[in-house]
C-alpha cells in the first residue's frame, strides 16, 4: 500500500491531507475523508487505509491546516467555529479536498465519494450541498443543521446519513429539518439512519466521553453503519471497484 502526507493549497491555509491507495495500475473511484473535530489524527488515516485496501484511492482531508490538533473541547470550538460560521471558508476547504483527489493520476474523477464523521461528516454534506460531483456523500454522526440549505436540483450525490438516535447534536427536530431540506431540495437518493440509544461519535473507539461526555463510542451499533457505507460506496462507485 502507498501512504503519505500530500500538501494542497485551501485558500489562506496549508492543508496537510493523508493519501492511501493500493497500485497504480488502472484509475480507481476516489473517496475523501473528513475528520472529527479534533483535526486530522489516527482515527481518519485508519479509515482512508481500510478504504484503500478495498481497492479505493483513499484522501483523508485537512480542514484546519497545517494538520493542526485540538487537545480539548475548547480548543476544538474554535477551530471548528472558524468554519462553521463561514460556510464559505469551510465549503472552499472541502473543494479544495476534492480537486486534489479528482487531479491524482490514479483517480477515476467521475466515480468519488465523501465520507465524514462528525465534523467531518457536516463537512460531507457542506460538499454536496455545495453541487460538487459526487456519487455519495455519507456522515457519520455529523450535525445535521445548515445556514446555507441545498439548492433545489443542486445535490447530485446520494446521500446517506448514520445518526445516533440520543446524540444531541443532532436532536430530532434537526433530523426532521434535515429530512424536509432533502425533500424540498430534490434529492434523488437520500437516506437517515437512526440508532436507537447511540450517542455522538458512537462509532469511534477513542471517544470515551472524556473530549465531550456525549461523545460516546458504542460497540452494539458500530459495525452496522459500516456495513450502510461500504454497501452505499460499491452501488454508488460500481461494483467493479474490487475487481
Amino acid at each position: 500500500m502507498h501512504t503519505g502526507d500530500i500538501d494542497y493549497a485551501g485558500g489562506d491555509a496549508n492543508l496537510r491531507g493523508y493519501l492511501a491507495f493500493k497500485d497504480r495500475g488502472a484509475k480507481r473511484p476516489g473517496v475523501l475523508v473528513f475528520h472529527e473535530g479534533l483535526g486530522l489524527g489516527d482515527f481518519a488515516m485508519e479509515r482512508a487505509r481500510r478504504l484503500a485496501e478495498r481497492g479505493y484511492v483513499a484522501l483523508a482531508a485537512d480542514m484546519f491546516g497545517e494538520r493542526r490538533q485540538a487537545a480539548d473541547l475548547q480548543q476544538a470550538m474554535a477551530l471548528i467555529g472558524e468554519l462553521r460560521t463561514n460556510p464559505a471558508k469551510l465549503r472552499a476547504r472541502a473543494r479544495a479536498a476534492f480537486a486534489t483527489l479528482i487531479a491524482l493520476p490514479e483517480v477515476d474523477a467521475t466515480r468519488c465519494a465523501a465520507i465524514g464523521f462528525c465534523f467531518g461528516g457536516t463537512v460531507a454534506l457542506e460538499l454536496a450541498r455545495d453541487g460538487a460531483e459526487l456519487k455519495a456523500a455519507v456522515s457519520f454522526h455529523g450535525v445535521l443543521s445548515t445556514t446555507q440549505p441545498a439548492a433545489a436540483g443542486a445535490v447530485k450525490a446520494s446521500v446517506l446519513v448514520l445518526t445516533g438516535a440520543d446524540d444531541p447534536l443532532a436532536p430530532p427536530d434537526q433530523v426532521t429539518a434535515f429530512e424536509t431540506e432533502m425533500r424540498a431540495g430534490k434529492v434523488a437518493d437520500w437516506q437517515v439512519i437512526s440508532y436507537g440509544n447511540a450517542l455522538h461519535g458512537f462509532t469511534n473507539p477513542t471517544a470515551d466521553g472524556s473530549i465531550m461526555k456525549s461523545a460516546l463510542y458504542d460497540a452494539r451499533p458500530t459495525a452496522a453503519p459500516g456495513r450502510r457505507c461500504r454497501a452505499c460506496l460499491t452501488r454508488c462507485l460500481s461494483e467493479d471497484v474490487l475487481a
